[in-house]
């Protein structure tokens, strides 16, 4: 007897074939049920077909559930029926199929090869971090011992400090991928505070924009200033720290990005918030725009191209072969923050709308 789960409707809904004769028994596979594959998954042996009306597919908090039984060749028109799930029954008792199946078996692409991470990439991101924190307690005494100069002469910008983590990126990188810039020309001078945006497609986003060069300050959750090392570092370059779920602390953020600004140092934002995971642009947040309309200082749209697919978001551990191309469009002004948001979406999205 075979039970095949057919994904019609929640709850699981099971079609079965009826057995050719009662007095036998029957082996009872699991098979795919919305793309799960049926490796891995149970069999029952040896069960009696007195059994079947209350055999249970169905988590421990579910009482009932619809069966579909048809008869050999009617395969494709099942007749549905309801039956009560009796916890007494050896079958019942023998093995219980969680509804939410779906959720946590074994999917098609978790069993196929090419979707399966390769010995490179795990080599090569446990080589890409042995580099990084290498690197950073090298630099972080640099950044330690001119600290107290930098807050005397440059407070706001702490280009020496930005530097330094250029550096760092720098040597972080480029034995691993290289990056392309183009549209360089395109940048405000280097004293000139503006804001600028981006897409943001992996962890590696920020590794790439800090081997620009450009000392403009960033915008982190708070739980990342904890680590050790990475997190002093932050601290030093004037990183603002933001609790996402926070409104308070959404304010004081943009109040302090306004400051900075009009103090001459220039700010970094992901306006879509978090990390797409298919690489798809999503909708932009006007927090950054509004603070370029209240300081007067232009908007700077950045593409980011290729990070995602070295370093896929949820997949840290891990470095993919490729490369990364940085496109630098030009500086937009607006008196309108929405206005200004949906035009430099619109740039952003341009070139990744071309890739796909």
């Amino acid at each position: 007897m075979d039970v095949t789960s057919r994904p019609l409707h929640s709850p699981l809904l099971l079609s079965c074939r009826r057995p050719r004769s009662s007095s036998l028994s029957h082996s009872l596979t699991f098979s795919s049920y919305r793309g799960q594959s049926s490796i891995k998954l149970p069999t029952l042996t040896s069960t009696s077909t007195s059994a079947l009306s209350s055999f249970s597919c169905l988590s421990r908090k579910h009482t009932t559930l619809p069966w579909c039984c048809t008869s050999e060749g009617q395969f494709n028109a099942p007749t549905c029926f309801n039956g009560t799930i009796s916890k007494h029954t050896k079958l019942f008792t023998r093995i219980v199929a969680q509804s939410e199946l779906a959720g946590v078996g074994i999917t098609d692409t978790d069993i196929n090869p090419s979707s399966e991470v390769s010995l490179l990439s795990k080599a090569r991101g446990i080589g890409f971090y042995t580099v990084t924190a290498i690197a950073a307690l090298l630099l972080i005494v640099l950044m330690l011992v001119q600290h107290p100069l930098v807050l005397l002469a440059d407070r706001y910008r702490r280009k020496a400090h930005h530097l330094v983590a250029s550096v760092w990126a720098t040597i972080t990188v480029n034995p691993f991928f290289k990056i392309k810039f183009e549209g360089v020309e395109n940048l405000p001078p280097s004293d000139t505070p503006a804001v600028y945006v981006s897409n943001h497609q992996s962890f590696l986003d920020i590794y790439t924009l800090l081997t620009l060069g450009r000392s403009f300050k960033f915008i982190s959750k708070t739980a990342i200033f904890l680590y050790p090392v990475i997190g002093w570092a932050m601290s030093m370059l004037g990183t603002i720290p933001l609790k996402r779920m926070d409104s308070r602390s959404q304010l004081e953020c943009l109040k302090r990005c306004i400051d900075l600004v009009n103090k001459g140092a220039s700010v970094f934002f992901f306006p879509e918030g978090t990390r797409s995971k298919d690489g798809k642009l999503g909708a932009f947040k006007k927090g950054a725009f509004s603070i370029a309309v209240k300081t007067g200082v232009p908007v700077v749209p950045m593409t980011l191209i290729g990070t995602g697919g070295i370093m896929p978001p949820g997949k840290e551990a891990i470095l993919n072969m490729g490369s990364v191309k940085v496109i630098i469009h030009k500086p937009i002004q607006g008196n309108d923050a929405a206005a200004l948001c949906e035009e430099a979406r619109t740039v952003i999205a341009g070139p990744l709308n071309q890739q796909s």
